[in-house]
């Protein structure tokens, strides 16, 4: 089972990650973790990254996609994976693409959690108001402004995803501003779907 889930932060995606990786066995993906365990490894691709990293820059497309593609080659990927924050744009989509192709895979599918944007931002300051009346510190994230930020990234940068995995026959949405467990219950239903699909050579 190899997934990809879409969608703005706040969306969700990291709860219901969590519960497949529970109910599937398989790993979740995201790239900061996969950097960090490269570089720890002393990995090549992982020496580069922290060559990278110490002078301050930003880590290149094909340092991660060279990180992701060691990372999916390790034994717990064997059964599949899910990719938490990655692809992040167009051409790290390709690269995927490139990479399952190479080892004679593809994905099974691509899952959008489709939300409504001023709902989520009234969602993240409500948070922050709460925290705040209980003397607790506000998290970086639920400052609606930051917020605010991250959706402008995402939609300049991740949603053209949704119309590329659209066309290859991949995207699946599901109502990302239903309960926890309704999304985890549509999301369900995809993949149902899904590995019937790939049983019956689809």
């Amino acid at each position: 089972m190899r997934l990809i889930l879409l969608g703005p932060p706040g969306a969700g995606k990291g709860t219901q990650a969590q519960r497949l990786v529970e109910k599937y066995g398989i790993p979740q993906l995201s790239t900061g973790d996969m950097l960090r365990a490269a570089v720890q490894a002393g990995t090549d691709v992982g020496k580069r990254a922290k060559a990278v990293m110490d002078a301050g820059e930003l880590v290149s497309d094909a340092i991660v996609n060279a990180i992701v593609a060691e990372r999916i080659d390790q034994a717990d990927c064997a059964g599949g994976f899910i990719l938490d924050g990655y692809p992040r744009t167009l051409v790290q989509a390709d690269a995927v693409e490139s990479m399952l192709s190479d080892r004679g895979l593809t994905l099974d599918a691509v899952i959008e959690l489709v939300v409504d944007d001023k709902a989520l931002v009234g969602r993240i300051g409500k948070r922050a108001e709460e925290a705040k009346a209980a003397g607790l510190p506000v998290r970086k994230d639920d400052n609606p402004a930051v917020f605010e930020e991250r959706l402008r990234e995402y939609y300049k940068k991740t949603s053209p995803l949704i119309g590329y995995y659209y066309a290859k026959g991949k995207l699946r949405g599901v109502d990302g501003m239903a309960d926890i467990d309704a999304v985890t219950q549509q999301i369900e239903v995809v993949l149902a779907a899904a590995i019937q699909g790939t049983a019956n050579g689809k």
